[in-house]
Protein backbone atom coordinates (compact mmCIF):
# COMPACT_ATOMS: atom_id res chain seq x y z
CA UNK A 1 0.00 0.00 0.00
CA UNK A 2 1.16 3.84 -0.59
CA UNK A 3 -0.04 6.63 2.04
CA UNK A 4 0.29 9.84 1.61
CA UNK A 5 -0.07 12.03 5.03
CA UNK A 6 -0.23 16.46 5.20
CA UNK A 7 0.22 18.28 7.78
CA UNK A 8 1.02 22.00 8.10
CA UNK A 9 -2.70 23.26 7.68
CA UNK A 10 -4.69 25.52 10.63
CA UNK A 11 -5.88 28.66 10.83
CA UNK A 12 -3.95 31.48 10.23
CA UNK A 13 -4.39 35.66 9.89
CA UNK A 14 -4.81 37.09 6.64
CA UNK A 15 -1.01 38.29 5.14
CA UNK A 16 0.07 34.93 7.08
CA UNK A 17 2.02 31.93 5.87
CA UNK A 18 2.50 28.60 6.37
CA UNK A 19 4.07 25.56 5.01
CA UNK A 20 2.58 22.04 4.17
CA UNK A 21 4.17 19.06 4.29
CA UNK A 22 2.99 15.56 2.53
CA UNK A 23 5.19 12.25 3.35
CA UNK A 24 4.92 9.19 1.38
CA UNK A 25 5.26 6.20 3.03
CA UNK A 26 4.70 2.19 2.07
CA UNK A 27 5.72 0.18 -0.96
CA UNK A 28 7.51 2.90 -2.98
CA UNK A 29 9.70 2.07 -5.86
CA UNK A 30 9.58 5.23 -7.36
CA UNK A 31 7.54 8.49 -7.02
CA UNK A 32 7.31 11.09 -10.52
CA UNK A 33 5.51 14.07 -9.95
CA UNK A 34 4.39 15.36 -6.95
CA UNK A 35 1.97 17.92 -6.41
CA UNK A 36 -1.00 20.33 -4.21
CA UNK A 37 -4.89 20.37 -4.56
CA UNK A 38 -7.27 22.46 -3.16
CA UNK A 39 -10.88 22.56 -2.68
CA UNK A 40 -12.62 25.77 -1.47
CA UNK A 41 -15.78 25.51 -0.15
CA UNK A 42 -18.47 26.12 -3.15
CA UNK A 43 -15.53 26.07 -5.75
CA UNK A 44 -14.20 23.65 -8.11
CA UNK A 45 -11.59 21.38 -7.58
CA UNK A 46 -8.49 22.86 -8.52
CA UNK A 47 -4.69 22.31 -9.22
CA UNK A 48 -2.14 24.69 -6.77
CA UNK A 49 1.26 23.92 -7.43
CA UNK A 50 3.28 20.75 -9.24
CA UNK A 51 6.88 19.70 -8.90
CA UNK A 52 8.64 16.82 -11.03
CA UNK A 53 11.43 14.50 -9.55
CA UNK A 54 14.08 16.60 -11.37
CA UNK A 55 12.31 19.76 -9.49
CA UNK A 56 10.57 21.03 -12.19
CA UNK A 57 8.01 23.22 -11.22
CA UNK A 58 4.55 24.51 -12.67
CA UNK A 59 1.57 26.13 -11.60
CA UNK A 60 -1.87 27.26 -13.05
CA UNK A 61 -1.95 30.28 -14.30
CA UNK A 62 -3.94 32.18 -11.54
CA UNK A 63 -1.52 31.02 -9.30
CA UNK A 64 1.31 31.74 -10.94
CA UNK A 65 4.53 31.49 -8.80
CA UNK A 66 2.13 32.61 -6.16
CA UNK A 67 2.99 29.06 -3.43
CA UNK A 68 6.31 27.52 -3.72
CA UNK A 69 6.50 24.50 -4.18
CA UNK A 70 9.42 22.07 -3.18
CA UNK A 71 10.54 18.32 -2.65
CA UNK A 72 13.04 16.32 -0.96
CA UNK A 73 13.27 12.86 -2.92
CA UNK A 74 15.59 11.06 -0.22
CA UNK A 75 12.45 11.94 2.15
CA UNK A 76 9.76 11.39 -0.40
CA UNK A 77 8.22 14.52 0.69
CA UNK A 78 6.65 17.26 -1.24
CA UNK A 79 6.23 20.77 0.35
CA UNK A 80 4.01 24.16 0.01
CA UNK A 81 4.80 27.41 0.91
CA UNK A 82 2.11 29.80 1.36
CA UNK A 83 2.70 33.08 1.62
CA UNK A 84 0.47 36.73 2.26
CA UNK A 85 -3.01 34.42 2.23
CA UNK A 86 -6.20 35.74 1.50
CA UNK A 87 -9.70 34.33 2.91
CA UNK A 88 -9.40 33.55 -0.79
CA UNK A 89 -6.94 31.10 -0.27
CA UNK A 90 -9.22 29.01 2.50
CA UNK A 91 -9.58 25.54 1.39
CA UNK A 92 -8.53 22.08 2.19
CA UNK A 93 -5.18 21.01 0.79
CA UNK A 94 -4.51 17.69 -0.78
CA UNK A 95 -1.35 16.09 -1.15
CA UNK A 96 -0.73 14.15 -5.13
CA UNK A 97 2.08 11.71 -6.08
CA UNK A 98 2.41 9.31 -8.89
CA UNK A 99 4.17 6.12 -7.40
CA UNK A 100 5.30 3.20 -8.83
CA UNK A 101 4.98 0.61 -6.09
CA UNK A 102 7.70 -2.07 -5.22
CA UNK A 103 7.70 -5.16 -7.72
CA UNK A 104 4.56 -3.79 -9.50
CA UNK A 105 4.52 -2.11 -13.28
CA UNK A 106 3.27 1.49 -14.13
CA UNK A 107 3.20 4.35 -11.85
CA UNK A 108 -0.41 5.31 -10.67
CA UNK A 109 -1.61 8.48 -8.82
CA UNK A 110 -2.27 8.52 -5.09
CA UNK A 111 -4.03 11.30 -2.86
CA UNK A 112 -3.55 12.10 0.91
CA UNK A 113 -6.81 12.92 3.00
CA UNK A 114 -6.10 16.54 2.57
CA UNK A 115 -5.51 19.37 5.52
CA UNK A 116 -7.90 22.95 6.30
CA UNK A 117 -6.36 25.96 5.44
CA UNK A 118 -8.34 28.55 7.16
CA UNK A 119 -7.70 32.16 6.85
CA UNK A 120 -8.94 34.28 8.98
CA UNK A 121 -8.80 37.43 10.95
Amino acid sequence: QVQLVESGGGLVQPGGSLRLSCTVSGSISRINDMGWYRQAPGKEFELVAIISRDGETAWPDSLKDRFPISRDNAKNAVYLHLASLTPEDTAVYYCHAVVRRLNREGFFPYWGRGTQVTVSS
